[in-house]
């Protein structure tokens, strides 16, 4: 196959991005009934793809779909759409590779058989628009609109209905362009973003929310893991924004941003503005070497090549 346009894996072949259609349809597109999943590369190969899968077949379960192939089958795709389409990239860059697996097509006519919609591909990851995270560390805001109660929709299955999630994002960037949303349950506490996991340090002690109210990121994983190896108290509690003002140090973590500092909430300085703070610091060093490389340098590095080419 030419390597002058991406390729995609869906319903069972790999074919060119371009020669894909979805039906209008497709239950993921008419309702949300879909669910996915988003691991990245580093230097071309997928990072903890199998932890990844394993939590899109759990998705899969909650939402009573059967995407008929297995994971190891899935994983295997998916390294396959990332050679090929990795090969496509400028230098120094990197991707997402995502699983998204509908319910399939609606029925219409009474012998109409449903099935599973499966489609894998990249994205490129925009290292250089975000990069400024990086350097002046995020700036949260907690919109007004709450998270969707866990007795409604269990926030750990990764379906594609996101719209809680984007109405508080929107909320966040009417308020400010830069901001990014971390949602409030019911009762005030922090849960999480989209595609994000949040965490505090007081008192040398990394906390976050606790992982039956949010989707726990694999990456919020890594983090706890290295926070532990490193010697830090973890713990999962609630945390409400009196916790979020106080806090020594703050940090996302997610698929692509890996370990973020935070510089403020809702306007207010954390430890003055000054991202990130040492335990950040390090818990960021320790994630660089696991993944083998410097995520964030390749974060800055972007921004940088993009601002020579804008200027020559």
């Amino acid at each position: 196959m030419a390597l002058s346009e991406p390729i995609v894996f869906f319903n069972g072949e790999l074919k060119p991005e371009s020669q894909v259609g979805i039906s209008i349809r497709d239950r993921g597109y008419l309702y949300g009934d879909a669910v996915f999943d988003a691991a990245r590369t580093f230097n071309g190969t997928p990072f903890r793809l199998p932890e990844h899968v394993h939590r899109l077949y759990d998705s899969l379960r909650y939402l009573r779909i059967d995407p008929g192939i297995e994971p190891l089958e899935m994983e295997d795709w998916s390294r396959q759409v990332v050679e090929h389409n990795y090969k496509l990239l400028p230098p120094g860059q990197d991707m997402w590779v995502m699983q998204r697996i509908s319910r399939g097509i609606e029925p219409i006519l009474p012998d109409d058989v449903m099935l599973p919609t499966v489609l894998i591909e990249t994205h490129p990851i925009p290292f250089a628009r975000r990069a400024s995270l990086y350097r002046d560390g995020a700036a949260i805001f907690t919109p007004s609109v709450p998270r969707i109660p866990p007795r409604f929709v269990s926030p750990r299955a990764k379906t594609h209905n996101y719209l809680n999630l984007i109405l508080g994002d929107l909320e966040a960037a009417a308020s400010d362009p830069d901001a990014w949303s971390v949602l409030l349950d019911e009762a005030g506490n922090l849960t999480e973003g989209r595609g994000s996991n949040i965490f505090l340090v007081k008192d040398g002690t990394v906390a976050t929310p606790k992982g039956q109210y949010v989707l726990e990121g694999i990456t919020r994983g890594v983090a706890m893991n290295l926070a532990v190896g490193l010697d830090m108290p973890v713990e999962e509690r609630d945390l409400d924004l009196y916790d979020a003002y106080t806090a020594d140090e703050a940090f996302l973590t997610s698929t692509s941003l890996c370990i973020c500092p935070i510089s403020s909430f809702n306007g207010t300085p954390i430890a003055g503005g000054k991202a990130p703070g040492t335990i950040t610091r390090r818990l960021m060093d320790a994630f660089s070497d696991t993944a083998g490389m410097d995520f964030e340098e390749q974060y800055l590095r972007s921004e940088e090549h993009t601002s020579e080419l804008q200027s020559q």
